[in-house]
């Protein structure tokens, strides 16, 4: 069982607002940050799960939790979830932008309301919720800062996922770009890649059926195995706290190794069994003489 990796109240009388907080990787950033004494608002469109998770937390960590309905494409709502979190706990002084959508397609299957879903969620959802939060901490003279979930891919591609990627593309352009333009305002912005963390609903699209066992991801890392989702809890609360409060315009990534596994040419060779590459050496001695 992987262990928290902060010090008790590392995050006391902060303020932490998570898109997407009600399942997943947002649940488990959220009830972390919760047990390091954060107060927490936790939003999706889903307000029975909201309110479900809001109870497990709250009778895990005794910290408050609020939970807001919000669709993040729309920027009415948006505002409503800044004014919800400003009347409940008097500030906000973290946004995680964790709300995503995805589904795996060949892109010419995909129809143009398919792909600008995925770009509506990810891409302009973030751009809503930094837009309105930030803009409010600059009027308010404050310092604060945003953690964007963005994916590997983001910055390598990846087929069959495109609008994703185009979409998480924009997210990590955007993080370092108000990293630079905000940063004098004591604004940070950076970003977690993560790579494989198995979460219900997100790989149940993703991975339909039995594809989930034909297409196993823990071949696919060096470390063959699938990130905990505590682990990417005690990231994210650590790049959130003042102890890393010297970092911006960063993006990390915590996938134990996948997105170079597939990038070296030549690392597919590992599944060469060790008789084989004795008789390639001999040959290889062979040819060179």
């Amino acid at each position: 069982m992987v262990e928290g990796a902060l010090k008790e109240n590392a995050l006391l009388g902060k303020t932490v607002v998570v898109t997407g907080g009600g399942t997943g990787l947002g649940k488990a950033m959220a009830t972390y940050f919760s047990v390091l004494g954060a107060n927490i608002v936790i939003t999706s469109r889903k307000i029975d799960v909201l309110e479900k998770t809001a109870v497990e937390i709250e009778n895990h960590t005794g910290n408050p939790v609020l939970s807001v309905v919000c669709d993040v494409r729309n920027m009415e709502e948006v505002e409503r979830l800044y004014a919800k979190s400003i009347e409940r706990f008097g500030a906000v002084d973290v946004l995680v932008n964790n709300a995503a959508g995805n589904f795996i397609s060949p892109t010419e299957r995909l129809s143009a309301n398919a792909f600008s879903t995925i770009i509506d969620i990810v891409l302009k959802g973030t751009a809503n919720c930094t837009l309105t939060f930030g803009k409010k901490w600059i009027e308010n003279k404050q310092q604060a800062n945003v953690l964007n979930i963005i994916t590997t891919y983001a910055f390598t591609g990846s087929g069959y996922v495109v609008p994703s990627a185009v979409a998480k593309g924009g997210v990590l352009t955007m993080t370092r770009s108000l990293a630079a333009e905000w940063g004098h305002y004591g604004i940070r912005h950076n970003a977690i890649a993560p790579g494989p963390f198995p979460t219900k609903g997100a790989w149940d699209r993703l991975l339909p059926g039995e594809l989930a066992d034909k297409f196993n991801f823990k071949n696919r890392v060096p470390l063959k195995r699938v990130g905990d989702h505590q682990e990417l809890a005690n990231l994210a609360a650590f790049m959130i706290s003042d102890f890393a409060a010297y970092i911006n315009g960063e993006i990390i990534t915590i996938d134990g190794g996948e997105w170079l596994q597939g990038a070296g040419q030549m690392n597919g060779m590992e599944a060469i069994p060790t008789e084989m590459w004795d008789e390639i050496e001999d040959t290889i001695r062979k040819n060179n003489k």
